[in-house]
């Protein structure tokens, strides 16, 4: 799924009717996705990369025919052939710096749209809509990124394509996507550790933080808090000061935090958020359990709601 290459697209003429008088040529109901082919003077593997995000989508959405689109074919593709082809865009996403990244996922909206507007009754606007949300906003999904979602879902609150009721929910999406992103400080809270004492996030000092709010009942933080005393790495970074991991508990079941208290890594630092600010103040947007964040000594975000096994690669290169 990593692997990129460029790919010779095929075009078939296959329509879901005729339109504005024009009818199409008979051709088979499906097709293969149409892949994009990066142009020969793309030589460096970045530009290549970067041109086939940015282009991956136009030959899917061109405006010049459109095809076969059914409960199981989105514009004469596969509907699973169509969200493999958007795993694929997601993964080739990560490989991009974020502003990149940002602007290819900015004009797969701005293509979905136009096809939108000029053929409605199709349901291409509507899966690649879903599938975007579900492979970049979805907090179970391996390739999230709600800093790359938000040049998507910006673009959908504010279109005259959705419904009212259903742009007040993208712009909520919007508004939470905009919290502490990558590259900004992140907001500050206080917090009441295992001993009682009051403290805040910006009053923990070390190099980098690894902020996680967790629950100690759910699997995924066991795995989390097992890996990181695991690695040899990450523990020495802990051991010599360099790191320090904040896990937070933000539900109120206190007592039931408390009782779990020995099961956290001495060496960090536990606590709970005693005035339920995190949720009710909308100062983090905590969707999934556990959500990790990466901050370097000034609390800038380096890496937000990130999947635990980024965050362990990007510990152990510090």
């Amino acid at each position: 799924m990593r692997k990129y290459g460029s790919l010779i697209a095929v075009l078939l003429l296959c329509a879901c009717g005729p339109r504005g008088g024009k009818t199409a040529a008979p051709a088979p109901a499906v097709r293969d996705f149409p892949q994009a082919e990066v142009p020969a003077m793309y030589t460096d593997a970045m530009d290549r990369v970067m041109w086939a995000t940015g282009h991956f989508w136009d030959r899917f959405t061109d405006t010049s025919a459109v095809y076969a689109c059914d409960s199981v074919t989105v514009n004469g593709v596969p509907v699973d052939a169509v969200e493999s082809q958007m795993g694929m865009f997601a993964t080739l996403l990560e490989q991009l710096p974020l502003d990149e990244g940002g602007k290819a996922v900015a004009r797969l909206y701005d293509r979905v749209e136009a096809f939108e507007r000029k053929f409605p009754e199709t349901n291409v606007f509507e899966e690649l809509c879903r599938l975007t949300k579900r492979y970049l906003y979805d907090p179970n999904s391996p390739v999230r990124n709600e800093d790359l979602y938000l040049s998507f879902v910006e673009k959908l609150g504010q279109s005259d394509l959705i419904d009212n009721g259903y742009r007040m929910g993208y712009e909520w999406d919007a508004r939470m996507c905009r919290l502490n992103r990558v590259g900004t400080q992140a907001a500050d809270f206080s917090f009441t550790d295992i001993r009682g004492r009051v403290r805040t996030l910006y009053g923990v000092k070390a190099e980098y933080t690894v902020l996680i709010f967790g629950n100690p009942g759910c699997n995924a933080c066991q795995e989390i808090m097992h890996a990181m005393a695991s690695t040899p790495e990450i523990a020495s970074l802990i051991d010599e000061g360099r790191l320090q991991v904040v896990d937070i508990y933000i539900d109120q079941e206190i007592e039931d935090w408390k009782a779990h208290i020995p099961e956290y890594p001495a060496a960090w630092i536990n606590g709970y958020d005693h005035n339920y600010a995190i949720r009710t103040d909308l100062l983090y947007n905590v969707r999934g359990i556990p959500s990790i964040y990466l901050l370097d000594k000034d609390k800038t975000v380096l890496m937000k709601d990130a999947v635990q096994e980024k965050v362990l690669t990007a510990l152990m290169n510090l």
